[in-house]
Order: C-alpha cells, then structure tokens, then sequence
C-alpha cells in the first residue's frame, strides 16, 4: 500500500514537518504545567502566570495551524492513494481474459472493488494519521521522561513488551476474522447483484420473499463474523487500557514517595504523570490502530490478490498491430481444453476466405461457440494456431485483432445509457451523420424516431426498456459503424416474431456484404445463406459443404436439418389445431 504514496512524496513530506511540530508543541502543555506549580504558585508571581497563558494561547494557535496543515494534506494523500488504487483495480479488472469472468461473479468484484478499497481508505487516511501524530507523541514523550526521571519511566517501559506480545496475538486473530467478514459482505453483495440483476425471473416466479430470506442469510453470516471479531476487539482494548493506567498508578505511589523524600518536586511529579498519560495514551491508540490495520490487512489482502491475478491471453513482447484486414480466417490444427477438462475442440482445421460466409452447425456441445470464440481471442489454442491474413492472432495486438471483428449475439445486452451512447459504442469518435446511417442500415433508425426522446432514450439496464428486435438492431447499427472486416453472429434472430425477424435480417443482409462473416446457426433453416457450412461433433470437424451437398450426403446434417423440420411441421400442425 505505501509504494502508492511515491507521487506524492511532497505534499506527504509537508504533512510530516507539519505533524511534527504539532507533536513537539503538543509536548510543551506538560512543561507549562511544571512551571505553574513550581514557579508561579510557590512563589505566588501573578505577572509570571499571566505570561505562561499567554504564551500558552500562542503554542496552541500555532498547534492548530500546524495541525491543519497535516490534517490536509495526510488526507489529500490518503484519498489520492485510494483513487490510483480504484482505477487501477478497473482497469486491472478490464484488462483480464474472458476465462477470468466465466469463474468470479460480478457482485463479489464490486464488493472488492467498493468496501474493501473504502477499508483500506480509513487506513491510509484517518489511521495513518493518528499512527504518525501518536508516534512522535509517545517518542518525544518518552524522552523528556528519561530526562526528569529515569526510574519513574521504567514503569512505563516496562509494560511497553507485555503490550506488544498482546497485540501481535490478537492482531493475527483480528486480520484472520477480518477477512472472513470481507468475504462474507462479498457473499451478500454477490445475492444481492443476481437478484437485482434477474429481478424480471424472481418476479415472475414469485420468489421475492426466497430471495430476500436469501440475503437475511447472508448478511446474518456478515453479522456473525463481525460479531466474532468485536470480541477480540473488545477484550483487547481495555486489557491494554488497563495496563497503561495501572502503569500510572504505580508512577503516582512511587512518585509521592519520591516527592515526599525531597528528590522530586511537586510540579515535576504532575508533568510526569501528564507525560505518562500521553505516552500511555498514544500506545493504547497505536495498539488499537495496529488492530485497526490488521483488519485492513484482510481487506487489503483481497484487493491485492485480485491485482496479481495475471491474464490468461497477453499481447506477445513483439506483436504486431495489425492494419486493415483482408479476413482470411485459418484454423490450424486447433485443439482446445478449458482448464483440465477434455478437449472441447480436437484438431480442427478449417480455412474461410475473405468476404466468405460460414455458418458453424452442430449439436449443443459440438463446441461452435468455443470456435467462435478462439477468432477475437477470447482465449488462446491448446494446440495448433488461429490466423487471421496468415499471421497467429498470438503475434498481433488484442486491441488491433478486436478492432476488426465485429461481433452481434444471440442475446444483447446493452448499456444503461442512451441509444446514441449504445450505437455510438461502436466507434465513439463517429459524427452524427455516421451514426444515423448506421441506424438506417440497421432498420433501427424509425423506431428511434418515434421514440419520445429519439437517439437520447435510455434504454434502462441491460436494455430492458426496447423490445427483442429493438435491442437487436441498436446492436447491428453498433456493429455497422466500427466497419468491421470480419463478422461472428451468434444466430441473432433465433428469438424473435416473424416482423423482428424479417427486420434484423435485412439489417444483417446489409452488414454482412462484403466482410468475413462466421454464423453460429440455432435454426438450420437460415444457414442456406452461408456459402458453406462446417458440421461439428463432439469437438471435431466433421462436415463441410454447401446445404445442398451435405443435403446429399445424408450424415449429421442432413439428420440435424430433418429432425428440425420435423418439429417445425409438428409445431405448425398443432398451432392450425
């Protein structure tokens, strides 16, 4: 956390002048006291008293100004850290393969993302400051101590050990539970997000009194692990307390002795026993803020180890960036496991040509979709190589690869934001003469106008406020305006009425002149577009043809396409009964 403060090495170099001075004149109240007793009212000095108070008055403005000074900028530093830690988390987050978000849920990211950076923020601004002010505070102290008394402060120090054992048991305890509490805020975070986030299924099932149980359940987990760490909490912090006012106890019976000898006077007994109380009480506040940072530590911990999870896809040291493509696809003897799972693909190899459409045919698990994904690299081969214009899509840069492949899912989900904001997703620079055009090829440009606030219509999460077909042509549009060479459709009309239908097939007629254009195909019936297609099963490539050639071959294809216009001719039979 502290190789954070390097940009701000000055404003922190401030903040420490500033600390110590208000540490130092902090110091000097004691020594005023020893004065007034010893000197003013011995001696009965009414003018010495007044010149001590006004003096006085002075030290603690100048403490004040000095404090403001330090309070600032420690926080300015604190709250600077916490914004570099923030953003670098993001874009850590962002910069992580897809096979990272398939295992973490979104609501466990947040929560890593929101409250366990704002615990780290209390330690690196609230507590950092306290740790440094109480520091020199105990410090200064106990050297005036040894000063005025020698033996006196062994009281003191000798119960500095006892503490410090305590507090290295406790501590290790507190970070342990404290990390059992993050991750169950994170458990909770994540039952809240899915539900919000599915509230249209929890609704309609009626299950909104489970999911709220749900949530009980888990922050009643949260509550519990916080509950086992306030016992810590609770029974270190007067045991401590009283170890450091026990100390003072037997300073002021060893003291009196002293006085009552004639080796100390009564004015330097009461400025040692307010030093003793200001060493004492700036350990019990290091004790309780080296508890405070071992809890900060099972929060700091989780931030950490989300920061050194490496991705799985990287750009290569030398890779190029690659200019306009021409869209030849190569898969090269292409196998492909997920972690230690069978190969999903095994040996596939396969070659589209520019501007060739491609439809991908198989049985659920056939592993289209793991194909599909290998072209923008998403994730990298187990073996054998994915090409684009014949060079490895390992060797040119993600962003360069990804700039030229547009993708339109089965399913979209869009932006909270505008319609504009959506489409303009696709290349965020376009002017408004793009963008309207974009639309009209994507047949969404009607529609938007009716709309009462036109291309400024929020769309709402996930694009709930437009329909199916809406949804599928703000994509297209989206898709239109990056002009990429290369096109991958996840068959985006699978679900949609026949007019929904009819509209996006235009839209995608229009887009896929003249790119590369690869289709997973749900529905066999739309395939006859593609100029050939590739039959897959069990990972293997096992067709590949025209429909009219694979028609006559009579393997999986021809089975799939009957079997699929068997039931669409039952379907339809029911539907006229």
């Amino acid at each position: 956390m502290f190789g954070y403060l390097a940009p701000y090495k000055w404003r922190l170099v401030l903040a420490l002048v500033a600390l110590t001075l208000a540490a130092g004149l902090t110091l000097v109240f004691p020594a005023v006291i020893r004065s007034v007793v010893d000197s003013v009212l011995v001696n009965g000095d009414e003018r010495l008293l007044n010149q001590i108070t006004l003096g006085l008055l002075a030290v603690f403005l100048v403490r004040s100004l000095v404090s403001l000074v330090e309070a600032y900028n420690l926080n300015y530093v604190g709250e600077r850290i916490v914004m570099d830690l923030r953003q670098e988390l993001y874009a850590h987050i962002q910069s992580l393969s897809l096979a990272f978000f398939t295992e973490r849920r979104v609501g466990e990211l947040v929560s890593r993302m929101s409250s366990d950076v704002t615990v780290m923020r209390a330690a690196l601004t609230n507590n950092l400051n306290t740790l440094l002010h109480q520091s020199l505070s105990l410090l200064g102290a106990i050297v005036i101590m040894v000063v005025l008394n020698w033996r006196l402060t062994l009281f003191i120090l000798l119960m500095i050990p006892i503490v410090v054992v305590l507090g290295f048991i406790f501590g290790r305890t507190l970070r342990r539970i404290s990390t059992q509490v993050q991750d169950e805020l994170a458990a909770a975070t994540v039952v809240a997000e899915e539900a919000i986030q599915n509230v249209r299924e929890v609704k309609s099932f009626a299950r909104e009194d489970y999911e709220v149980r749900r949530y009980d359940g888990a922050i009643e987990r949260t509550f519990r692990a916080a509950l086992r760490m306030l016992r810590v909490r609770v029974i270190f912090t007067p045991l401590t307390a009283f170890m450091g006012f026990g100390s003072l106890s037997l300073i002021l019976w060893y003291g009196g002795r002293e006085v009552l000898a004639g080796r100390l006077t009564g004015g330097e007994l009461i400025a040692f026993l307010i030093y003793g109380m200001t060493v004492a009480g700036s350990f019990a506040a290091l004790v309780g803020l080296y508890t405070s940072f071992q809890e900060a530590m099972g929060a700091t911990k989780r931030v950490f180890e989300l920061l050194d999870t490496p991705p799985d896809v990287r750009d290569a040291p030398d890779a190029i960036t690659l200019a306009r493509a021409e869209g030849r696809i190569t898969f090269d003897d292409v196998s492909f496991s997920y972690g230690d799972e069978l190969d999903v693909l095994r040996r596939v190899s396969l070659e589209i040509a520019p501007g060739e459409i491609v439809a991908l045919v198989g049985p659920s698990g056939a592993g289209k979709s793991t194909l599909f994904n290998l072209i923008p690299r998403f994730y990298d081969v187990t073996s054998g190589r994915v090409c684009v214009d014949g060079l490895d899509v390992r060797a040119i840069t993600q962003a360069s690869l990804r700039a030229q492949i547009g993708i339109v899912p089965q399913e979209t989900l869009l932006f909270g934001g505008s319609i504009r904001d959506n489409i303009l997703y696709g290349r965020l620079d376009a002017s408004e003469d793009d963008l309207v055009a974009a639309a009209r090829a994507a047949n969404a440009h009607d529609f938007i106008e009716a709309l009462p606030r036109g291309y400024e219509t929020l769309v709402g999460e996930r694009g709930v406020r437009l329909s199916g077909g809406q949804r599928q042509r703000v994509a297209i549009a989206r898709a239109v305006l990056k002009d990429p060479r290369i096109l991958l459709l996840d068959e985006a009309t699978s679900s949609l009425d026949n007019e929904s239908e009819q509209l996006v097939q235009d839209a995608l007629g229009r887009l896929m002149q003249g790119r590369t254009t690869v289709i997973i195909a749900h529905r066999l019936s739309t395939v006859r577009i593609a100029h050939r297609i590739a039959v897959l099963d069990g990972g293997r490539l096992v067709e590949l043809g025209t429909h009219e050639k694979l028609m006559a071959v009579g393997g999986l294809y021809a089975r799939l396409y009957e079997m699929q216009f068997r039931e669409a001719s039952l379907l339809a039979a029911d539907t006229a009964i």
